[in-house]
């Protein structure tokens, strides 16, 4: 499922075509496809242009071209490395080029570089005898069996080397040559043109492009929409994510921080609001991004003190950091009350999976909820958010990646949970670095459950799920709960019990354990974790 922020529109007119490279690469020499600012330079490595070039003497694919035919303005660039190209010309449609940029400009530099700087990515030559791509650290005239490539646009030039090729009984490394030659000026891609539409259409098509280069977002294209010489978006969003590294939290998407610089300048979460950012001045931009900043600070220190959160890869869902940054941009410092709100806000949107599916609508309901409780108007949040079935912590199992596994974990994080072995005190942090599931395991263990018939699935149930250290799980091993529980409360007694309570496993769950009712035991402990939920969330009690 892909998020969306509205009702997904058609695309105007796409225009199919199958075009020549090298008229592709011409066309950027000479103005009329434009290189968005989507990074400050050229970005590959020369070893991936070589590639690229081999992929085309070859005549293998290498994938297609997405333009965009638009009278908006994007800051586009003015040159690829040291090559210089064409600007925009004021008040024409322009062909904007949104996926294919490294690979054209790999294409458009190797041919018609001028020739200056020997450490130039497009001082490329063909060695006719292994039939490979080379970069020379020269400027000189290449040996008779190299050819660079800036001369295949010259066919003069070019077949002056193949005839002296032929003069010296080479007829090999001529034949080359020549199939080189007809290799580049034949090699065709599929290109597709999109029509003139608002950029917030676009957005969409833009995001989920990932063909042989790096992914794009809406967020590199609203830098090359808003870029100026003294302001740059990435650059701005990345200065607060580096802000947050302290942390941990340095993973926050770019697109989620752009929705709170779209708020702070007085529009929306949205993504139609955020295409309103070209209009503004970099000025206001730069006041915008510090604002925002101001807001992700304390929306990482409360998740990291409050709630405990200790990275953003735990946080059930990205936009809780959203609508949390923006909360806290406009309330820098909450009273008691407030942060009591803040706290039952942030549980009830995760538990009920709020987050889920937020659409525009949403987030224009939620944006004015936000400034109501910023404004003394309401003493809460109020966001919709009713609290879900109990059956949610039976029927959903554990996956890392899964939101209501990282609740369940924040959930039982929040009591302080011992190991059932030792008594001692779960390092929850460790636990929460969320790159593996060591810590985490199961109450009935599933060896015992396969022999029982048990699915994998229903065995990974999140209620059968708790904070447990490896070596104590390694000593329970597969045997029955009625077997290591019985040892453990008779050595341990009321200790035990207390170890039991903080893992949120109460006296019905621990008297269906010891008669091995999974069932049984599932449903009880699911009311202890739902009840636990609710008094976090202030949901009054069923």
């Amino acid at each position: 499922m892909f998020p969306i922020d509205a009702a997904a529109k058609p695309v105007k007119d796409p225009q199919p075509s199958v075009d020549r490279i090298d008229d592709l690469a011409k066309r950027i020499l000479t103005g009329d496809i434009y290189l968005p600012k989507f990074q400050r330079e050229f970005v590959w490595e020369k070893e991936q242009v070589l590639e690229l070039l081999d992929s085309v003497a070859r005549n293998f694919p290498i994938g297609s071209v997405l333009l965009w035919q638009s009278k908006q303005e994007l800051r586009s660039e003015s040159k690829i490395a040291d090559l210089e190209i064409a600007l925009p010309k004021p008040e024409y449609p322009v062909n904007y080029l949104l996926d294919g940029q490294q690979r054209l400009s790999s294409i458009c530099g190797a041919l018609y570089w001028r020739g200056g700087d020997p450490r130039s990515p497009w001082n490329v030559a063909y060695d006719l005898r292994t039939r490979t791509f080379h970069h020379l650290d020269h400027t000189d005239e290449p040996a008779q069996h190299l050819v660079r490539l800036n001369k295949l646009p010259n066919p003069s030039s070019f077949f002056l080397q193949v005839a002296a090729l032929d003069a010296a009984h080479l007829p090999e490394l001529a034949a080359n040559a020549r199939q080189l030659f007809d290799r580049f000026k034949d090699y065709k891609v599929a290109t597709v043109t999109l029509g003139d539409m608002a950029l917030a259409d676009v957005a969409p098509i833009f995001e989920r492009i990932n063909s042989t280069g790096t992914r794009l977002t809406i967020v590199d294209l609203m830098r090359a929409a808003t870029w100026s010489p003294d302001f740059d978006l990435v650059d701005s969003i990345d200065s607060i994510r580096d802000a947050l590294m302290a942390k941990s939290f340095e993973g926050v998407e770019r697109k989620a921080i752009l929705r709170n610089v779209s708020v702070a300048m007085g529009g929306a979460f949205t993504v139609e609001s955020i295409d309103d950012l070209r209009k503004a001045a970099p000025a206001d931009l730069k006041i915008a991004v510090a604002d925002t900043e101001h807001g992700y600070r304390r929306a990482v220190d409360f998740l990291s003190t409050h709630i405990k959160v200790p990275s953003s890869s735990v946080v059930p869902y990205t936009n809780q950091i959203v609508v949390l940054a923006e909360i806290l941009r406009r309330i820098p410092k909450p009273t008691a009350t407030q942060w009591r709100a803040v706290e039952q806000w942030f549980w009830r949107t995760g538990v009920s999976g709020y987050f889920s599916g937020w659409n525009s609508g949403m987030m224009a309901s939620d944006l004015a909820a936000v400034c109501d409780f910023s404004e003394g108007k309401t003493e809460d949040i109020l966001i919709p958010t009713p609290p879900p079935s109990v059956q949610i912590w039976s029927s959903r199992h554990f996956r890392l990646n899964n939101a209501h596994s990282k609740i369940l974990a924040l959930v039982l994080a929040y009591e302080k949970p011992h190991d059932l072995l030792t008594g001692q005190t779960i390092d929850t942090d460790k636990a929460l670095s969320w790159q593996n599931a060591k810590e985490f395991h199961h109450f009935f263990p599933q060896a015992f459950l396969r022999e029982k018939g048990i699915s994998t699935i229903k065995a990974s149930a999140l209620s059968n799920i708790l904070y447990l250290s490896s070596s104590s799980n390694k000593i329970i091993g597969d045997q029955a709960p009625s077997v290591y529980l019985k040892r453990l409360l008779d050595e341990h007694g009321d200790n035990a019990m207390k170890w039991l309570a903080t893992n949120l496993v109460g006296k019905a769950a621990i008297a269906a354990a010891l008669q091995d009712d999974f069932d049984g035991f599932l449903s009880a402990r699911s009311e202890a974790i739902d009840a636990h939920a609710r008094k976090l969330a202030g949901w009054a009690t069923a």
